[in-house]
């Protein structure tokens, strides 16, 4: 049969002929894949065999190789930690940040106490002794000259040392890396606090020569009692420069950095002794010093000037640095000012009379309460804070509670709940039940137990009871606790309270957690009739020669719209029938109307009054640190004792301003006790009389003019520094004025009893 006469091919045939055909190909290719891949491992290996090592050798080349490899892997590791701490030291003036220095005056002008560092080279580190070098070096760091920034046999050692001791015995930081810590890092003890020090260590070490470093860390580090670096410790605690210590105080003053607080001489003679005992021991150890040389120092220990009767207002202070910091930063980028003269809002009579109140009522209730500590806030109701109590000692616990302990405030939140309902619709005559209620499987109870029925909104707040809070926030989210919760935190954000508060069925009992700064903030929304204000310390801010830079009433945040008047004025008589009628009847004032809330957590581990007038706003905290629980304390008892205490006299001597709406309380003058340290019985302190409202006023005005004089003649003439300690003797008791040269006379009285707060 001729080709011809094939019958022709099908598309069937023809793509199974395609499909053999790519089979093949991919076959041949595999095949010609694995004998070129097997060719070219064959000549790898004859290569490689060049390179066989066999024994030792073979040992060693495992060992170098394995070392590259776990190089390599830690090499990145070390990177990706060490950008994080490098990311602080982008800022040039990283330097320059840490010196801000802060003289603080009240709000009538006088001077208070300081903060921050004024670095500076009035005693150069070859002016320091010697034996105070020595004693620092001896004991902080003996190797400081020879390491790069860490002190490897010196970290060997601790951590043998400790872990003999079975715990923290002994450091290992070197004094770059306490440099390092002081400079960029927080006091917290975590792992990657110590790796970004280690770094940062090693950064310092880099850029600065070894006596920089030395003379940075005696400078910069804290020495307790307020005071920074060595000479300013040799200052506080012995009344001489540091250029003038002897061994012993070297030796004091040497033992302090390894904590301040628990060896300072003022605080614990005998353990700050004992320090320095230790410290001429290592003196000794290290070489530095015969025995000989230093028996006489062990003879004659030293002795630091008795500063028990000093009662320096600290928390306040640690917090108006705090905001003054914050302040500098919102300062035009072109002032590169760093020393500052600012006035604040403090009232040193009722700073004195609020931490007199607070260990009195401790030293006499406490074991009875069980209760260890308390703070307090008393602010006026334009925000500016005249006295705070972070602590019953602030020698022993610098923590400030009053602006960084969350404590829950229970019942105290109340108002922030009932402020919300009366913005849906809700009246103090709106009738609500007490009874029972279940959000899912969380049933509140009322303290003491039991349900009293139908009640108006005004009793329900009266008597606390909690299961109408619980109702109202359902009601407030039209049947939608969820909603309602929501609203109630927006409204309790809107008047100032900053913290987040999560959504939990018990948060309008007040089981979320707030500050007592925060807290008392929020209040001043009541008595200012729905405006928030921000609770600040600083008044006004100059130069060190006088120049006024800000002011807050000139450029300060304004007050806002956080709740309609008409809300306000409800909430203030409802409050108002909590003092007269309610759960705070300890806390009623003679001719003075006042409202607030108590509260009382679970166990009684918190205790609160927060209460106002038309002058003050102040919040009182009662419990624990540990949150152990009280013995039944509430927010009646001891805070609302306090707090009377403090406002009575807040309110001596002033214009006061009733609360709107409410009758002014007529009564027998309750007296409150100013009790001191070994006299329970001591009559209550009475308030100096102030300037009055018109005489505040005109004073306000002089110091305006002057100002504008100052501002006119400042190009006509060159500046000099204020003579610091001048103070101006006005015919009203007490009243001094501020130490500036162009002004501050009358803004130091700004304020004042029946000035524009009062």
């Amino acid at each position: 049969m001729a080709l011809d006469d094939l019958p022709p091919e099908t598309a069937r045939q023809k793509l199974k002929r395609a499909m053999l055909a790519v089979d093949a190909w991919v076959d041949f290719s595999v095949f010609r894949s694995a004998a070129g891949l097997r060719e070219s491992y064959e000549r790898f290996s004859t290569f490689m065999d060049r390179f066989h090592v066999a024994g030792v050798r073979r040992w060693a080349v495992e060992i170098a190789s394995e070392g590259a490899t776990l190089g390599l892997a830690g090499g990145v590791l070390m990177v990706a930690l060490a950008t994080s701490a490098f990311q602080m030291t982008q800022d040039d003036d990283w330097l320059k940040k840490s010196e801000l220095a802060v003289t603080f005056l009240d709000r009538y002008g006088n001077e208070v106490g300081t903060r921050g560092i004024r670095h500076n080279d009035s005693i150069p580190l070859d002016q320091f002794p010697d034996h105070l070098i020595k004693a620092v070096l001896a004991t902080e760091d003996r190797r400081f000259y020879e390491h790069f920034g860490i002190d490897i046999a010196g970290t060997a050692r601790a951590i043998v040392t400790n872990a003999r001791a079975g715990g923290v015995v002994q450091g290992g930081s070197s004094l770059s890396q306490q440099l390092a810590k002081n400079l960029f890092l927080s006091n917290e003890r975590t792992l990657d606090r110590k790796i970004k020090e280690a770094f940062l260590a090693m950064w310092l070490e880099s850029r600065l020569t070894k006596n920089e470093i030395l003379k940075l860390y005696l400078d910069r580090a804290y020495m307790g009692g307020g005071a920074f670096g060595v000479d300013a410790a040799a200052q506080y605690y012995f009344n001489k420069s540091a250029r003038d210590v002897n061994l012993s105080e070297a030796a004091m003053l040497a033992g302090l950095f390894k904590a301040p607080t628990k060896f300072a001489p003022h605080v614990n003679l005998p353990a700050a002794r004992a320090r320095a005992n230790v410290v001429l021991d290592n003196l000794v150890e290290a070489g530095f010093m015969t025995e000989g040389q230093v028996f006489g120092a062990r003879r004659h220990p030293a002795t630091a000037v008795d500063r028990r009767a000093e009662h320096a207002p600290n928390y306040y202070l640690d917090w108006a640095f705090d905001e003054m910091k914050k302040l500098v930063d919102t300062m035009p980028k072109t002032m590169t000012e760093r020393v500052f003269i600012a006035r604040t809002a403090l009232d040193t009579g009722v700073q004195s009379v609020a931490d007199d109140a607070i260990e009195s009522i401790l030293r006499q209730y406490g074991r009875e309460y069980h209760a260890g500590q308390a703070n307090t806030v008393v602010m006026e109701v334009d925000g500016a804070v005249r006295a705070m109590v972070g602590g019953r000692d602030y020698g022993a616990s610098q923590f400030n509670r009053a602006t960084d302990a969350m404590r829950q405030p229970g019942s105290s939140f109340k108002p922030y709940v009932y402020a919300t309902a009366l913005e849906r619709g809700f009246k103090p005559t709106s009738i609500v039940v007490d009874a029972p209620i279940c959000l899912g499987n969380w049933c509140p109870r009322n303290y003491g137990g039991g349900f009293r029925g139908s009640m108006t909104l005004i009793t329900a707040l009266t008597n606390s009871i909690n299961t109408v809070a619980v109702r109202l926030s359902v009601a407030i989210g039209d049947g939608n606790p969820k909603l309602g919760r929501s609203r109630i935190v927006e409204t309790a954000h809107k008047m100032g309270i900053t913290t987040p508060l999560p959504d939990t069925p018990s948060l309008p009992i007040g089981a979320d957690a707030v500050t007592m700064l925060e807290h008392v903030g929020a209040y001043a929304t009541f008595p200012n009739l729905g405006m928030a204000v921000k609770p600040h310390a600083i008044l006004e801010v100059r130069t060190g020669d006088g120049n006024l830079v800000w002011r807050f009433d000139r450029d300060g945040p304004k007050p806002r719209r956080a709740l309609p008047a008409s809300v306000s004025a409800d909430m203030i008589k409802m409050m108002n029938n909590v003092v007269e009628s309610g759960t705070a009847r300890r806390a009623r004032l003679n001719g003075v109307a006042a409202a607030g809330k108590t509260g009382t957590t679970n166990e009684s581990r918190d205790a609160w009054f927060m209460g106002y007038t038309g002058n003050f706003v102040c919040g009182v905290w009662f419990g624990n640190d540990d949150y152990t629980p009280t013995n039944r304390m509430t927010g009646g008892s001891l805070p609302a004792m306090t707090w009377h205490t403090i406002m009575d006299y807040a309110h001596q001597g002033i214009e006061v301003r009733q609360l709107p709406g409410v009758p002014v309380p007529e009564r027998q003058q309750q007296v409150a006790t100013r009790t001191s340290k070994g006299d329970d019985k001591a009559p209550a302190a009475r308030r100096p009389t102030l300037l009055s409202k018109r005489g505040a006023e005109a004073l306000v005005r002089v110091e305006r003019l002057l100002d504008e004089a100052n501002r006119a003649m400042t190009p006509l003439r060159p500046t000099v520094a204020n003579e610091r300690g001048k103070r101006a003797d006005l015919t009203s008791p007490g009243m001094q004025a501020a130490p500036d040269g162009g002004g501050a006379l009358a803004a130091a009285l700004e304020n004042q009893a029946a000035g524009k707060s009062n």
